[in-house]
Formats: C-alpha cells, sequence, structure tokens
C-alpha cells in the first residue's frame, strides 16, 4: 500500500492498516528497522496481571494471531 510524505514530513498512514494492526489517534513511538521504520503504539503506564503475568497493555485493540500472521507474510514477499 503506497502513502505519501507531504512537504512537511507528515505521512499519512492509510485507514486500512491503522484499523489492522489498531493504531488510534494519539502519540506513537517511530524506531529505526533496518531501512525502514516502525511505528508502535505507547504502551500504557500501569501493568495488568494476567494469570501469573504482570502485562504492559499496548494502546489500540487487541490483534490476534491471524493478524499478526498476515502481516509477517506479507512482509515476507
Amino acid at each position: 500500500m503506497q502513502a505519501t510524505i507531504d512537504k512537511a514530513g507528515r505521512l499519512v498512514i492509510p485507514k486500512p492498516l491503522r484499523d489492522r494492526v489498531g493504531l488510534q489517534p494519539g502519540p506513537v513511538e517511530v524506531v529505526i528497522d533496518g531501512a525502514a521504520l516502525r511505528v508502535e503504539p505507547l504502551a500504557a503506564e500501569s501493568l495488568v496481571e494476567r494469570g501469573d503475568l504482570l502485562v504492559i497493555p499496548a494502546a489500540g485493540k487487541p490483534i490476534g494471531a491471524d493478524v499478526v500472521r498476515a502481516l509477517r507474510d506479507g512482509d515476507q514477499r
């Protein structure tokens, strides 16, 4: 999926991609990943107890294994 960076350096992430990974308006972390950029929602500041584990909940909606697999497979092309 293509997008354009404007003269001010802004990149609009297409809605279908935002919906697939659960990105919502608000602050995100942008990280250099090789020759690419990775955009991640910022984690919440509190820990959640799930069973015997403490988990840092991510911002946005949870995604299932099928979405992760599809995203991973899409990057293999």
